[in-house]
């Protein structure tokens, strides 16, 4: 699990459970911790090839693997650069493809994409899943990235160290996707107590999630918010009496139950907020 163990992290497990026997070839633990463990003065190339070495290839072969690796993670302009010249994205990667060298049976990523750009990203997630194609290898990753967790086949939710949640992300979306969400922005911020009643007159069974300045948001149950075309009429009509700038109401997505499950444990009293403050709920499903 990642190093701070107060905050929240999401741990996945990829693909299928390790079979009995390994093919020839294949064993051992693939590491990719959170903090780069890299000699600073050797480089992209050393490192492989040393750890290629301590995995027991021949120079042949690892001298392919380095080649296809270095293209896969786009990190051919880096092969004689020194570990600690490496922008931190790169040193990342880096530490990815250490960890998968030698095809380990079982490989644990400490937030391997943390510190990376978009491309990088794309890049390191696209070898994962060759990493983990065959059903003789597993891994398990921890991650704060949602768009990571689609790679996997099973999700783990831990929150300060308690686990909310564990099975697939079909599964998590279905138990705790099945409401609305609501989004109001004010013109006027001193309109908030006068809209929230109003909100909860619409929407008995509504519970405020946050309150940033002028933009309030809720979530709705099912039960009250359908039938639609009854909900957008009555927002509406909230719309022009108060004078919103602008509302949107939509199904919950994955972004938006990753947080009402990573909601503090302790529900904060709204009420008793400064104003300005953000606020938030704690929503059970």
């Amino acid at each position: 699990t990642p190093s701070d163990c107060r905050g929240v992290c999401l741990v996945q497990v990829l693909l299928q459970d390790c079979e009995a026997s390994s093919p020839p070839g294949q064993g051992g633990l693939g590491h990719c911790p959170q903090e780069d463990a890299l000699w600073p003065e050797l480089s992209v190339r050393q490192h492989l090839e040393a750890h290629t070495a301590v995995r027991g290839m021949r120079k042949e072969d690892a001298a392919v693997l380095i080649s296809r690796l270095a293209k896969d993670l786009d990190l051919q302009k880096h092969l004689n650069t020194p570990a600690r010249r490496l922008p931190v994205g790169e040193a990342r990667k880096l530490c990815f493809a250490l960890s998968i060298l030698g095809n380990p049976t079982v490989m644990l990523w400490d937030e391997p994409s943390v510190s990376m750009d978009v491309k990088g990203q794309r890049c390191l997630w696209k070898v994962m899943q060759t990493a983990v194609r065959s059903k003789a290898r597993a891994a398990i990753l921890s991650t704060r990235s949602l768009e990571e967790a689609a790679l996997c086949d099973r999700v783990a939710v831990l929150v300060a160290g308690q686990l909310r949640y564990i099975g697939s992300l079909e599964e998590l979306r279905r138990r705790f996707g099945t409401s609305y969400h609501l989004e109001v922005k004010l013109k006027d911020a001193g309109q908030s107590d006068a809209i929230h009643a109003e909100i909860l007159r619409l929407f008995p069974h509504a519970a405020r999630q946050e309150r940033i300045y002028s933009l309030l948001s809720y979530k709705i149950p099912m039960e009250d918010a359908l039938p639609l075309s009854q909900s957008f009429s009555k927002l509406e009509a909230a719309k022009q009496n108060f004078r919103l700038e602008e509302y949107s109401l939509s199904l919950h997505t994955l972004q938006q139950v990753f947080l009402d499950l990573t909601s503090d444990l302790e529900e904060p009293d709204l009420e008793a907020a400064p104003e300005g403050a953000v606020e938030r709920r704690l929503l059970q499903p």
